[in-house]
Formats: structure tokens, C-alpha cells, sequence
């Protein structure tokens, strides 16, 4: 008879049609695979169990997040290894509903689900329940709460001193805090802010971009998130920094937001959370609330297009463990909306091979503090932003999402004065 770690290889192949790149290592403390490649620890039945009842990514991340299934070895290597057996394997490769019309195949599966049980196991706590993208306020709220109200103390491990959750932008081999105020800089400076002016941050964090253009810029800032613990957070920085009289945060939806006019807009990392259906009223909203001339930075991860945009189905994974409701969009489609709602787009650049970077700072900030993580949040938890984190870099070294930063104008109709520089980009 087979031991449990044969069984399981076995049987993946035989499903996917091609050779398993990772050594398995089961509960009975069988072997099988490449010896030298990184190894996915199967702990328990249970694993087997959720990948039979959901197959594919959501059953891979369940029996990872509940600590069922793990790997030794570089994660990264091994994440790199599942991607192409599993999402990349090319238009000519067997899909797992071919491969289960062979008789074999069917036989070893009846053999699998007698070694694993029979009944499903429940999803982790930290699964979000699925639903329907609506994108009103109340399930933004929600949305919003899920990712961020994990507690500031979890984001400060994560993150480090800058307490900025979005791309950094790197020069060198130099700090993560340094390439977080480069980042915060080069926004400021293609926003054009001055002494006097008024800037709207939206979806402001923890406060970091409305810190750093009252102090280094001379601007008053209105900041707005839909998260109690960030707001809160953010207050206190604000307060600590002597910045009050300049910077207000509220717990708001920017389409409460009312009292414009303003000089500039940051959206840093925050159009990802609007929907598809909303992004047209998102864009009409900033640019509303905006003066005749004023600039918005759109600061926003994107996915490449295909060639069927109805197929487009958001990512399990995140769907239920990160970002619940998010939707990403080419920067194509991003661009077009801004132009509809009458923004003249002036300039757009791809940052992608940052991102990567600050992904991977975050994970070894994770890694380095892995106990006190735990002990904030849950096992589960942590174990989601282990995954999602060193996924998200991959993702964005093989080009397979992006980020892009839009500079768009409200440009006036009558004078069509953009007040942008005739010549090169004056931020660089």
C-alpha cells in the first residue's frame, strides 16, 4: 500500500498532467518528490480534506491559513513553483475537469477521500463570507474595517516606523523608511503643493501623507479614512508632530466629503477598495471637490487587461482573507474613467518593480517579529500576510499586476491652462 505522501503526488499529477515541483511531506511522515526542492508539509488529514472539497486557491489558502499545509524551504521559490503548476500553466495544459473524466484518475480520487474523510471542514475564522460587490458605504465600512482594524500595534511591525501602507519608492539599497518619504515626496512634488494650500487625502492611513505636506510643505490637510483604529492612530501622530492646527482626520466617505474646493487630492492606495461600478463616481466625486486647475494623484495597483473583461473574477484568496471587495483594473480602464469625468490626464508612471520591494521588507519585518505578530492578532492571521504578502512581490516581479501613479488635472474649460511645465517632469 502507498504511504500517504506518494498518494498525494500521485494523484496531483494526475490531475494537472504534469510533474509536481515540490517535495510532499505528509502527517505519517512520508516523502515524495524532488529532493533538493522546497517541501509543502501536509500536517494532517484535514489539509487533504478542504483541497477535496474546494479545489484550487481557496482550498490551498484555507488549509494554509488554519496552519493544515506549510512549507520549508524558501517560500518565495516554493509559492514561485505552485504558481506555474497551478495559474500559469498555459493555454494546451489538461484542466482538472478533463483529467477527472479518466477512469484512473476517479479511482485514485475515491482512494484520496477515503484516507481524508468524508466531511468538509469548516473554513478559518479569519475567512470573510462571500458576497456580492456592491460597494455601497455600509459594506466599504465593513470591507474597510476587516483589513485595517487588525490592531495598529500588528501594522507597526509590518510596516515599520513610516506606518505607510502602500509602494514605496526605492533608490539604491536604502531603508524602507527612507524610500516611504521618497515616496510621500515624489507625490507632494507632482501635486505641486505650496504654503496656504489645501490638500484632500484620501483614504489617509495612518497619516503619514498628510503629516509630511503640512510639515515639509506649508499645507492644511484633511485627511479621511472609514477606519476608527487608523483615525485614531493617525490623531495622535498628528498631535505628537504639533500639526493640529493644520491637519484635521476624519472617519468619513469621500462622497460625504463637502467642503471643497481644494488645491490637490492624494489617493494613495485607496482606489483598489471603489469598485468597477463606483469608479466613474469616484473620479466625478474628486473631481468636484477639486478647484479649476487643481491636481489629483491616483496612486493604484492595476492587473493587465484580457482580451474577455467579463471573465474577470476578483482573487479568491484575497477576496476572502485581505482585501474583501477589492477590484483591480487595468491602468487603461483607471485612465479612461478620470478623462470621462473630465480630468485631462498628464502623466503616468509605472512603479511595479517597487512594489516588490516594499512586499519584501514587509515579509522579513513580519518574519523578524513573528511571535509578538501572533500574539496581536491570531496564528491565522499572521499566516494570511506571511502568504499574501510574498505572493503580492512575486506577482509583481513577473509582471502579473502593477502600480501606477496618475497625475490628472481639472483643467479649466474656458482657458484650458493646466499650470503643468511645458518641458520634463520638474518632481524628478
Amino acid at each position: 500500500m502507498q504511504d500517504a505522501a506518494l498518494r498525494l503526488k500521485s494523484l496531483v499529477e494526475q490531475l494537472l498532467g504534469a510533474p509536481l515541483p515540490l517535495r510532499i511531506r505528509a502527517w505519517d511522515g512520508s516523502e515524495a518528490g524532488p529532493p533538493a526542492a522546497p517541501v509543502l508539509v501536509v500536517r494532517n488529514r484535514r489539509a487533504v480534506r478542504r483541497l477535496l472539497w474546494k479545489p484550487g486557491e481557496l482550498g490551498l489558502a484555507r488549509a494554509w491559513v488554519a496552519g493544515d499545509l506549510g512549507v520549508e524551504g524558501d517560500l518565495y521559490a516554493a509559492l514561485d513553483l505552485m504558481s506555474g503548476l497551478l495559474w500559469e500553466r498555459g493555454e494546451g495544459a489538461r484542466g482538472v475537469g478533463e483529467a477527472l473524466r479518466d477512469s484512473e484518475v476517479r479511482a485514485a480520487l475515491r482512494g484520496l477521500v477515503k484516507l481524508a474523510g468524508p466531511l468538509p471542514s469548516a473554513p478559518p475564522a479569519e475567512e470573510v463570507r462571500r458576497r456580492r460587490h456592491l460597494h455601497t458605504k455600509r459594506s466599504d465600512k465593513r470591507a474597510i474595517s476587516h483589513h485595517y482594524d487588525v490592531g495598529n500595534d500588528f501594522y507597526e511591525i509590518v510596516l515599520g516606523p513610516s506606518m505607510v501602507y502602500s509602494c514605496a519608492y526605492w533608490e539604491d539599497d536604502g531603508s524602507l523608511e527612507d524610500a516611504q518619504r521618497d515616496k510621500l515626496e515624489l507625490i507632494a512634488r507632482k501635486l505641486d503643493l505650496k504654503p496656504g494650500q489645501r490638500l484632500l487625502d484620501v483614504g489617509c492611513g495612518w497619516g503619514s501623507m498628510a503629516i509630511h505636506a503640512a510639515r515639509e510643505h506649508g499645507v492644511s490637510v484633511v485627511g479621511v479614512t472609514l477606519s476608527q483604529e487608523q483615525a485614531a492612530y493617525a490623531r495622535k501622530r498628528v498631535a505628537d508632530e504639533g500639526l493640529t492646527d493644520r491637519v484635521e482626520i476624519r472617519v468619513q466617505d469621500y462622497r460625504d466629503v463637502t467642503d471643497g474646493p481644494y488645491d490637490a487630492i492624494s489617493s494613495i492606495g485607496m482606489a483598489e477598495h471603489v469598485g468597477a461600478e463606483r469608479y466613474l463616481e469616484y473620479a466625478e466625486t474628486l473631481r468636484r471637490l477639486l478647484r479649476p486647475g487643481g491636481r489629483l494623484l491616483n496612486h493604484q495597483i492595476a492587473r493587465p487587461p484580457r482580451r474577455d473583461e467579463s471573465a474577470y473574477s476578483v482573487d479568491e484568496f484575497i477576496d476572502a482573507y485581505v482585501f474583501p471587495d477589492g477590484e483591480l483594473a487595468p491602468v487603461g480602464t483607471t485612465v479612461t474613467q478620470l478623462e470621462r469625468a473630465g480630468f485631462e490626464v498628464r502623466d503616468v508612471e509605472s512603479i511595479r518593480e517597487h512594489y516588490a520591494l516594499t512586499l519584501r521588507r514587509w515579509v522579513v519585518n513580519l518574519e523578524e517579529q513573528w511571535t509578538r505578530a501572533v500574539r496581536l492578532t491570531s496564528p491565522g492571521r499572521a499566516r494570511v500576510w506571511r502568504l499574501y504578502m510574498a505572493a503580492s512581490a512575486l506577482a509583481f516581479e513577473h509582471n502579473r499586476i502593477g502600480v501606477n501613479q496618475v497625475l490628472a488635472v481639472r483643467t479649466p474649460e474656458a482657458s484650458g491652462a493646466s499650470g503643468m511645465p511645458l518641458r520634463a517632469r520638474d518632481w524628478n
